[in-house]
């Protein structure tokens, strides 16, 4: 007889005691409360209290102005405590109340075609959002052996990705690229044709104008039905960046969670980096890496590893996330350390920006890991004759230039010449003008045919 059973077959006063018991388990105790005694910057240090890492606290004015913050460290007797508002009248000696409280992250089929913050607030003046649904805000650990490999191709709609750095359903790519090279309109590409159930958009630590011309000009209102972008441009504090780059994983999980095929689209991964990177700085935490503390870099395969196929039957996360390539140097800390943890990665060049080529695509430097599951033979073999080709040219294009290459010298490096204009064509494309999976395979299949099968005896 287990235990419930037992309580049960009780008398009824031993029932009701037990009742009450169980009352007073989930009834927390008294709330010691603290003070603020020192601000430097945007770290709030506190003493009296008590909380967990990741709890909430409210910081309360004699006035009655409340701030919302969140623990991030601890020494002896003292909380740091960064703040996800505006802080201006903040005074000394001012209430810190816990609220044993971690953030959550609120979810639901309320926020499709929906605006929000970092606090999941609406931004679009739709009205308040009715989600009763939460999750937790840093997600889950996941059995890796419970994933659903990578085998199905997904359709983003740009040739140049199609055919020669495929993509698969639950694949997380990087986008590499310096500023103004045209990430962010290769990004809007593939949000508006990409095959998938819903859309979410973290457009995180980015400029403020951003946003409108994101969900008008790029997304739409057919676009916007189906998506659910979340917005916390540069202006707000670095922990509210932080939590917006969460957030829009979150739900991405919550949907994926129900069967949907989801997009993830992430604008940037390095503000989220550059964002822990103020945090850490805040509360002393020694640099490493040019500046970047170690826990800028434990903080990234956690949030990105949380994108990616669920378990079998289930749904899935392909995910794109933005790259700054600081100074266009691909060896920046953020950039290296993504391109580890990532699966694959497309590099913009600015050459390529600069002399007219959209979307930039450097191909050499670029890669799909994926690609060799979920393509067949006849595929990859074009698009490696394709890359050899492309990159003999680019490897011998000052000698060609200068006219100090003769023709007849290199019958590889002729054929290159005579293919090059078919190829850089092929890498063109208008942004508003998909091009299926289908037919970028056939484009391909155009420039490099398969040889024929030989038949016969030998």
């Amino acid at each position: 007889m287990n235990p419930e059973q037992s309580i049960n077959r009780s008398p009824i006063w031993q029932r009701r005691l037990h009742a009450y018991h169980s009352r007073l388990e989930r009834v927390r105790g008294p709330v010691l409360e603290g003070k603020l005694t020192r601000m430097v910057g945007l770290t709030l240090e506190a003493v009296g209290c008590r909380a967990a890492i990741g709890d909430q606290c409210d910081i309360v004015n004699a006035g009655g102005q409340r701030v919302e913050a969140e623990v991030v460290g601890f020494a002896g007797e003292s909380l740091y405590l960064m703040p996800t508002g505006d802080i201006r009248g903040l005074e000394q000696d001012a209430r810190v109340v816990p609220t044993g409280k971690a953030v959550e992250a609120v979810v639901g089929d309320h926020l499709l075609g929906r605006v929000i913050d970092g606090a999941g607030r609406p931004l679009d003046g739709k009205g308040p959002i009715h989600a009763d649904q939460r999750r937790s805000l840093s997600g889950q650990s996941f059995n890796p052996l419970a994933r659903t490999p990578i085998r199905e191709p997904l359709d983003v709609g740009v040739r140049a990705i199609n055919a020669l750095l495929s993509v698969g359903r639950g694949q997380r790519l990087g986008l590499f690229a310096g500023s103004g090279v045209g990430k962010s309109v290769l990004l809007g590409m593939m949000t508006r044709y990409t095959n998938a159930d819903i859309t979410v958009v973290g457009l995180i630590g980015e400029r403020g104008r951003e946003v409108k011309e994101f969900v008008e000009n790029i997304l739409g209102e057919e676009g916007l039905a189906r998506a659910v972008v979340v917005a916390v441009p540069a202006d707000n504090p670095p922990l509210r960046r932080m939590h917006g780059a969460m957030l829009a994983t979150s739900i991405a999980e919550h949907f994926r969670d129900q069967g949907k095929q989801v997009l993830l689209l992430m604008d940037s991964l390095t503000r989220f980096a550059q964002a822990q990177r103020e945090i850490a700085l805040a509360i002393h935490e020694p640099p490493a890496t040019k500046g970047y503390p170690p826990s800028v870099f434990a903080k990234l395969p956690q949030l990105v590893e949380r994108a990616g196929n669920g378990d079998k039957g289930g749904g899935s996360i392909t995910a794109f996330y933005t790259v700054l390539a600081e100074g266009d140097d691909q060896n920046d800390p953020i950039a290296d350390a993504a391109r580890a943890i990532l699966d694959g990665h497309v590099v913009l060049s600015r050459r390529l920006a600069e002399s007219g080529h959209y979307p930039a695509i450097d191909i050499e430097a670029s890669i799909s890991r994926a690609m060799s599951d979920i393509t067949s033979k006849e595929h990859q073999d074009a698009a490696r004759g394709f890359k050899q080709l492309y990159s003999l040219y680019r490897r011998n294009q000052d000698l060609i230039n200068v006219g100090a290459y003769e023709r007849g010298s290199d019958e590889r490096i002729d054929a290159a010449i005579e293919a090059i204009p078919a190829l850089e064509a092929f890498l063109r494309q208008d942004m508003n003008t998909p091009v299926s999976l289908q037919q970028s395979l056939s484009d391909l299949m155009t420039l490099f045919p398969p040889p024929p099968e030989r038949g016969g005896k030998a």
